[in-house]
């Protein structure tokens, strides 16, 4: 089996339009959630989320290409752009035979859905555009991220709602862990806020008016995202042979099935994707010093996860540092992962712990160190980053200090 590193990161989120800014913000505790700017806002209940801002397509894609490019595949495409100039590769020859690229997405093309319905059904139009079916589809990221960076081996999408970026992650880590790549671009993107994304939300009822505040006894729901966070994961003895820079190391995974509730999770199923992750990974539960939490700000999810965190650690989660940084950038839903896994590379290679902003009452069913409102500094030599989706799908990397 061969070691996995990765030498690139890329993002762009409601923090940041890049891995320095996004990560300066989660330094700071700064919040990236705010007033909602788009068409018919006003007929939502919910109004807030965590919106890119100040981002123009038309300087970056030709019209050729906004006519294939949904937001999340131009996010996408921003976020593989960064991480791969970081990481200094270039793909031809053998390499670019081999090289493929696995990211999670859940909603697909929403702002091209959205507004193609707004076209046949309230504009009465009966034709859209002929690339409308190439721009919603979920894979249509990965599609132009092959064929934009020359990446010609295996290359698909996952999409399995909230843990699409980890599954995806995972499966990229495997590949390259097994031999079949020694270069994989991976992680996941979403972009969901428009009229129609966000009025689907408000009908589950678990939609915060004011901030999402994970593990707070007063926490009222979850607020959306968007964004994407895309990396570069290599093999150990290719990265060094080129001299890339490593910034963590990726040693584990798990993925497990509830098996039990089409939304609400289960403590075991987590549990077992969180000492899965442990064992795959060859590590004991006192070496893992931070975990990235899914942390939504439900309180379904906040009292299962903590409560399965407590269950795999036992005494040791007394020592644990756990946060959610949804709480300063949302839920990016597909793409919530990716830009999660930011905060334990920050932590693993800078020893700064990203904070949970927001927590204003301490939940006795949440007695974890949620590393409330400040950034901590702290040497951490492994982390986890756990993703639990509808459907009871779920999904925990674990990162090692490099």
């Amino acid at each position: 089996m061969k070691r996995v590193v990765i030498t690139g990161a890329g993002t762009i989120n409601a923090l940041g339009h890049s891995v320095p800014a996004t990560l300066e913000a989660m330094r700071e505790g700064r919040c990236g959630i705010g007033e909602l700017e788009f068409r018919d806002v006003e007929r939502l209940a919910i109004r807030i989320g965590g919106q890119v801002r100040g981002f123009e397509a038309e300087g970056r894609f030709n019209r050729q290409q906004m006519s294939l490019y949904d937001r999340f595949t131009q996010f996408t495409l921003t976020a593989a752009k960064e991480a791969i100039e970081l990481s200094g590769l270039e793909f031809h020859g053998e390499l670019s035979a081999k090289a493929g690229v696995v990211l999670g997405n859940s909603g697909g093309g929403m702002q091209t859905l959205d507004e193609n319905y707004r076209s046949v059904y309230e504009d009465g139009k009966n034709r859209v555009h002929p690339f409308v079916v190439p721009k919603l589809m979920n894979n249509a990221a990965a599609g132009h991220v092959s064929m934009q960076f020359n990446l010609k081996g295996p290359s698909f999408t996952v999409s399995t709602a909230c843990a699409s970026s980890n599954h995806a992650m995972a499966q990229a880590f495997q590949m390259v862990r097994s031999g079949m790549s020694p270069v994989m671009i991976t992680g996941g993107s979403e972009s969901m806020l428009c009229f129609g994304g966000v009025k689907a939300w408000e009908g589950l009822r678990v939609m915060s008016k004011d901030a999402c505040r994970p593990f707070s006894a007063n926490r009222n729901g979850m607020v959306q995202g968007e964004g994407a966070g895309v990396f570069v994961f290599e093999e150990y003895d290719h990265a060094k042979a080129r001299g890339a820079e490593i910034l963590c190391e990726v040693i584990g995974f798990a993925m497990s099935s509830d098996a039990a509730d089409i939304v609400m999770p289960s403590k075991q199923g987590a549990a077992r994707a969180i000492s899965g992750a442990l064992q795959d990974a060859r590590v004991s539960a006192s070496e893992v010093g931070y975990i990235n939490a899914h942390g939504t700000g439900t309180a379904a999810n906040d009292k299962t996860e903590c409560a399965a965190v407590a269950d795999v650690f036992g005494p040791q989660a007394d020592n644990l540092m756990i946060s959610s940084t949804k709480s300063m950038h949302g839920h990016l839903i597909g793409g919530t992962g990716a830009v999660e896994l930011l905060a334990c590379i920050m932590a693993l290679r800078d020893g700064v712990i990203a904070p949970t902003i927001g927590y204003e009452e301490p939940d006795p069913e949440c007695n974890l160190d949620v590393v409330p409102n400040e950034a901590r500094e702290a040497r951490v030599e492994v982390a986890l980053s756990n993703a639990f989706a509808f459907g009871g799908l779920n999904a925990v990397l674990a990162l090692r200090r490099v």
